[in-house]
């Protein structure tokens, strides 16, 4: 008797923890809960704590409360400027109300994922395809991460979720692109680098062409004081010499009949040949020889 009052004490207890079980359910801080009775929505529980259910009619769905993230892949856009840019986003979310994000997407985190991609994608384009390259690399970046932001919040919403934040997390110019940038820079620097060689060979020339035209003055001033005191040597040379001849003009005339002999008939004279007459004036100093000369010579 005592045997079968044990058995059936167990056996109503475990009755008892499988009810409470079934019954009875905890929800964390981290945690919101849809209560389904039939597959059909009940009631959603946000606040912590115990709370209690129909057992095998009524089930549980949990959503997190927590911020959630979605990175996306990257994405080309093209700018208001008609450059494309490669986008990588991510994207900051909250499920704010578990009924509806049960009805309009389902249960699970990554249901939503896909619609956010869509939705994120199609601001990132609207956005974007009206800022140029310099304002999305710029302080405006902020204005135009904003202006993303509500547009996906206002979409979003719908599915019961609120989105806190979307950040671009790079932004890069497309392969080809890149290139091309790459090639107009080195354009750009070598148009510079031949702009700068033409202006130094300007100045050099000009430099070259200033000291050359100093050096041809200097040449010609130079030139014409060398003429200068050449002619006035020359000047003072033949001024000496009218003196000179006029202080004795028969010992002066002898003076050149010597020298003219001496070129004649000295060294280095023995091929030379003259062809003259006896009385020529060439010899008068050897037929007529004056006085004063010819005294001069016996001393």
């Amino acid at each position: 008797m005592n045997q079968k009052v044990l058995i059936g004490s167990i056996v109503g207890l475990a009755a008892v923890a499988v009810l409470a079980f079934s019954t009875l359910f905890t929800v964390q801080q981290t945690r919101q809960v849809l209560v389904l009775q039939f597959g059909k929505p009940v009631r959603v529980i946000t606040e912590p704590g115990l709370n209690a259910k129909l057992p095998f009619v009524q089930t549980t769905i949990e959503f997190d409360r927590r911020l959630l993230d979605y990175e996306m892949p990257g994405e080309e856009v093209i700018l208001g400027d008609q450059r494309r840019l490669i986008v990588d986003a991510f994207t900051r979310f909250r499920i704010v109300d578990p009924l509806q994000y049960f009805q309009t997407v389902g249960f699970g985190e990554n249901a939503i994922r896909a619609r956010l991609s869509s939705i994120v994608t199609s601001a990132l384009r609207r956005v974007l395809g009206n800022e140029p390259l310099l304002g999305v690399l710029s302080s405006d970046r902020v204005r135009i991460m904003n202006d993303i932001r509500t547009q996906v919040n206002t979409e979003a919403r719908r599915f019961g979720i609120i989105v806190e934040d979307v950040r671009i997390r790079r932004a890069d110019l497309p392969e080809e692109n890149t290139q091309a940038i790459l090639s107009r820079m080195q354009s750009e620097r070598e148009r510079v680098a031949r702009e700068a060689r033409a202006e130094g060979a300007e100045v050099a020339a000009r430099v070259r062409a200033g000291a050359d035209r100093e050096r041809t003055v200097i040449l010609a001033e130079a030139q014409a004081q060398a003429d200068i005191l050449r002619g006035q040597g020359e000047q003072e040379s033949i001024r000496i010499l009218a003196e000179a001849f006029q202080r004795d003009t028969q010992f002066f005339a002898f003076w050149r009949s010597m020298q003219a002999y001496r070129e004649a008939f000295g060294e280095g004279s023995e091929g030379n040949r003259l062809v003259l007459t006896p009385d020529s004036e060439f010899f008068r100093f050897f037929k007529d020889i004056p006085q004063d000369v010819r005294a001069a010579g016996t001393r």
